[in-house]
């Protein structure tokens, strides 16, 4: 390997390995950053930078997020699509990347569906296409902000595998694969002639770019997509033929671009430094079936060769992170991953450019931009002004909120509305059939109409919200843009609801920055917009009523399920809640069983476990734990709850909760699968997987020791006083939002309260 000795290059692997477990701990001795503006003026992450010829306005890249199933039947981009990326520029980004744009049609049976459709935008099937793209070009230039076409050559093993039953053909890969979403399907290897004509394609869809406007070309080569599968020995175990050489389909595809587009049209290369397989999972590479193959993955020094050389065949510009599907939770990081964890990776590539004098095409140095969970103003111009990377990739932050550059410029910190990393919006709803939103900004992806802000109503009415939850604060503030006199109840003395109470773990930074974001949009509303607040005084029917109000919004959200479990009702039996209600009893349990498996059940036993060094047991009926969860969210929690040795019994009951014990009837079989499971993920309910095997019944009864049992069965609306203001007509128009409607996520509580505040 040029440049790297075999010391070095086991430095770099070390690092890994310091990662793995980084990830996990981060926060025992540390604390997640805060909305603060300590640096500003961000003189560095607002100048300029020129990369190949092109010069962008500041250092802020939105990432590829948003447009998968936001293209007509055709792939043209829809005006959906095109006001959701002109929203962003609006909101100051100096670069915006697409999302996927696959160039394999015709080779790639995973990226097409019945009928021949895709829900994927195309630029490839017919002229007409070219006219979403050029108007896309067109909205984003308006602003200044210069966009880049992210172009994969195909899903291959990580795509649909439904491509078996619709079009009776296997998925594709580099060479036998298992298929990522179904192991038990295999991917073909792909033809040699068929990879050139993916190439070729490519190089179309580069100059039709440049053509409709856009300003360069990003090659989605990481995360074990096709073009990492060709490029990766863990994927690639090729013997013969061109691309048997694992960088050769990269370098060709790069010089098939530069040949149609000439040296001055940019090219960005998305890649991962390791797929950090061996890292994570350690002696399963050689146990697990699905993971068997993949031992031999790209070290970092043979990706650094491997960067090399695609600068030397044409790439400007770099953005590095870590991982691929099979540990989902790298390169899509969740909630309870550190913020700026991707920045010593960005660092060791800067780094080494700069040693070895490697510079573009153009004679310039190769930009490499950093990303993951930078959206923190001084997280991210720190990074900067420590020579760490060039630039900051930014993506969940800029559908949370599109403002983020202006209002970072402006030093308004404290106003952006911040992620909470949860990719139920964003993520998860696409993987089920929708396109990508946001769980805590409801505009996100319904821009059309709302770029020049919320219209004031006809009429000013007098409305009460209830609850100062999520939904309660976000109904009041859009009926305060809508011009109406509102006012706002809380039974309690402070804003965020149960919220508040699940942002007690300090892994749970993101959530706890939310609530305080909730708290600046009260105080704020109090002195712009004249909001009236009613702390600490549970909100009553005939008060209402008395009142006069026009509308009546209660978002009082949810309450806690009891379990019908013989020793259910103890002192030492709590829900969730109440667990978090009295730290001092979790802090003086030695030994806790909690009874249930999903987000909360599994959130409560990593805290127990990593902050307050618990023995933790986790019950759950279904086969999986945390079933309804991104893939990214419950498999970093899962893969450290493996680690930090918290017992989870699966296909489980809890029979009786005893004095100091809980008796709990397990699945003994082996065809129980394992509840650590994180490289598969589980399927939506609505695809059905006709290889999956049986799980067989061999009941057994099992004692685990209990201090303390928390009972995580779920919720149900508190609807109460719902009700009762229908019954006693308190309002003209009476709306139940959020959780006390329909139980859900912030994404569900936000969306119904701003759909209802912004139509009255």
């Amino acid at each position: 390997m040029a440049n790297i000795d075999n010391e070095k290059a086991q430095e770099y692997e070390k690092v890994l390995d310091r990662l793995e477990d980084t990830f996990g701990n981060w926060f025992v001795e540390g604390e997640g950053p805060k909305m603060t503006a300590n640096l500003y003026p961000y003189e560095k992450m607002f100048s300029p930078i020129k990369v190949n010829r092109l010069e962008i306005k500041n250092r802020i890249v939105m990432g590829p997020m948003g447009n998968v199933n936001m293209a007509d039947e055709t792939g043209r981009p829809s005006q959906k699509m095109i006001d959701y990326f002109e929203a962003r520029a609006k909101g100051g980004v100096g670069l915006i990347t697409t999302g996927l744009v696959p160039t394999s049609f015709g080779v790639d049976p995973t990226i097409i569906e019945r009928d021949k459709l895709s829900y994927f935008p195309r630029i490839d099937r017919s002229r007409t296409n070219l006219v979403g793209w050029r108007n896309l070009a067109y909205a984003v230039h308006s602003y200044g902000t210069k966009i880049f076409i992210q172009l994969t050559p195909g899903l291959g093993r990580v795509g649909n595998p439904e491509c078996l039953v619709n079009a009776l053909k296997l998925p594709i890969s580099a060479s036998w694969n298992p298929n990522y979403y179904i192991p038990a399907i295999p991917c073909k290897r792909v033809s040699g002639r068929k990879l050139k004509k993916i190439i070729k394609q490519t190089g179309q869809a580069a100059i039709d770019a440049k053509v409709a406007g856009f300003d360069g070309v990003y090659l989605h080569g990481h995360e074990g997509y096709l073009l990492e599968q060709l490029s990766n020995p863990a994927f690639n175990r090729r013997l013969l033929g061109r691309y048997s050489d694992v960088q050769r389909f990269g370098l060709d595809m790069v010089e098939k671009i530069r040949e149609r587009c000439g040296d001055k049209f940019p090219i960005m290369y998305r890649i991962d430094l390791s797929l950090m397989l061996n890292a994570t999972y350690g002696d399963k590479m050689k146990k697990v079936k699905s993971l068997k193959k993949f031992r031999d993955e790209r070290l970092i020094a043979e990706t650094l060769e491997y960067m090399t050389n695609l600068v030397k065949a044409g790439v400007d510009m770099f953005d590095v992170d870590l991982g691929c599907y099979d540990n989902w939770w790298l390169p899509h990081p969740p909630a309870t991953m550190p913020a700026g964890c991707f920045v010593e990776i960005a660092e060791i590539v800067k780094k080494y450019f700069k040693d070895n004098n490697i510079l573009s095409n153009a004679g310039q140095e190769v930009p490499v931009v950093a990303v993951g969970k930078l959206g923190y103003p001084d997280l991210a111009e720190q990074a900067l002004r420590d020579d760490k990377c060039d630039m900051v990739m930014l993506a969940r932050p800029l559908l949370a909120d599109p403002e983020w550059p202006n209002k970072a410029f402006a030093g308004k910190s404290q106003d952006i509305r911040p992620c909470i990393g949860c990719h139920e919006a964003c993520i998860k709803e696409f993987v089920e059939g929708g396109h990508p939103q946001c769980a805590v900004c409801p505009t996100t992806s319904f821009e059309t109409g709302l770029l020049s802000g919320i219209k004031k109503a006809d009429v000013k009415k007098k409305v009460a919200v209830v609850g100062a939850g999520p939904a309660g604060v976000v109904a009041a503030k859009t009926l305060l843009l809508r011009g109406h006199d509102v006012t706002l109840y809380e039974q309690s003395d402070s804003v965020g609801g149960t919220l508040k109470i699940a942002s007690i773990p300090k892994f749970k930074y993101e959530l706890a920055n939310y609530v305080s974001y909730l708290e600046h949009v009260v105080e704020e509303a109090k002195k712009d917009y004249g909001l009236k607040v009613v702390p600490g005084k549970a909100a009553d029917e005939q008060e209402l009523k008395d009142k006069g109000y026009d509308a009546i919004i209660i978002a009082t959200g949810s309450k806690q399920v009891g379990l019908p479990i013989n020793g259910a009702v103890q002192k030492h039996v709590v829900s969730v809640v109440e667990a978090y209600e009295d730290l001092d009893r979790l802090k003086n349990a030695k030994n806790v069983v909690i009874v249930g498996g999903g987000d909360s059940g599994c959130e409560l036993a990593y805290y127990l476990k990593y902050e307050l060094n618990k023995n933790v047991t986790i019950v759950e009926m279904s086969p999986t734990l945390m079933t309804n969860t991104c893939t990214a969210n419950r498999g970093h929690i899962l893969h450290y709850l493996e680690k930090g040795k918290v017992k989870c019994y699966n296909c489980a009951t809890v029979s009786a909760i005893n004095q100091d014990n809980v008796e709990i009837l397990i699945n003994a079989s082996k065809t129980v699968p394992s509840p650590y499971t994180t490289w598969e993920p589980v399927l939506p309910v609505n695809v059905h997987n006709p290889l999956a095997k049986k799980i067989k019944s061999l009941p057994k009864m099992v004692q685990e020791e209990a201090d303390l049992v928390v009972l995580a069965a779920g919720t149900v609306p508190n609807n109460e006083l719902y009700r009762k203001c229908q019954e006693t007509t308190a309002s003209p128009l009476i709306y139940c939002v959020g959780d006390s409607n329909q139980c859900g996520k912030v994404f569900t509580a936000v969306k119904s309260a701003f759909n209802v505040a912004k139509n009255i």
